[in-house]
């Protein structure tokens, strides 16, 4: 997320909107456009309403944009407001949360139809991964399917560097509890979350 070419593209659009070039905005939509819709998604779950939040997220980016004090990369602001925005709409607005053991078992590997079955693992693991509780989902789809760093995460959420590896490790706990052959098996990095040392 963090790419050099982006950060210096962000720098120069938001300065030519602020000097009054509005269409330079445009810049900022295309480039976060296809992160911030995925971000949304993984908070409602429905691609349709995914779209209205993040669309409402760059309206308040651009209404917002003076706000931004360059103590930070414009990804990472972009990304915690888009969060609050996502948080408060939802809060007025709430998706069916699923309990975890509503899930279902990741299939287990076959010869005959590997790809087909790691497939069908990935979905089950990302369905767990979506009906973790709000608190624990939030940190994992910020630092593993959007790749923030800690800090960044942290930020995002608004919480200490400690408290969010213990999220983290909370969440692995509940995944590993619900798929304890998670761990046996080789899973996509996208879907599967190793333990990486940052935890508490």
């Amino acid at each position: 997320m963090n790419d050099p070419t982006n950060a210096e593209a962000d720098l120069a659009d938001v300065a030519r909107v602020l000097a009054g070039d509005v269409r330079a905005f445009e810049g900022i939509v295309r480039r976060w456009q296809g992160p911030i819709v995925n971000m949304a998604w993984r908070y409602c779950r429905d691609r349709g309403r995914a779209e209205e939040l993040a669309q409402e997220a760059f309206l308040r980016a651009w209404r917002g944009l003076s706000q931004w004090r360059r103590e930070g990369s414009f990804s990472t602001w972009l990304f915690a407001l888009a969060a609050n925005v996502f948080r408060s709409e939802l809060k007025r607005f709430p998706t069916v949360d699923l309990p975890l053991e509503a899930a279902p078992e990741p299939s287990r590997p076959a010869s005959q139809h590997r790809q087909l079955e790691e497939r069908g693992q990935d979905e089950a693991v990302r369905r767990a991964v979506l009906a973790l509780p709000v608190r624990y989902r939030e940190p994992v789809v910020l630092f593993y399917f959007h790749e923030m760093d800690l800090a960044a995460a942290a930020r995002t959420m608004g919480l200490p560097e400690g408290t969010m590896k213990a999220r983290l490790s909370r969440a692995r706990a509940l995944l590993r509890s619900r798929f304890p052959q998670l761990e046996a098996q080789q899973a996509p990095v996208e879907y599967a979350l190793p333990n990486t040392g940052k935890e508490a």
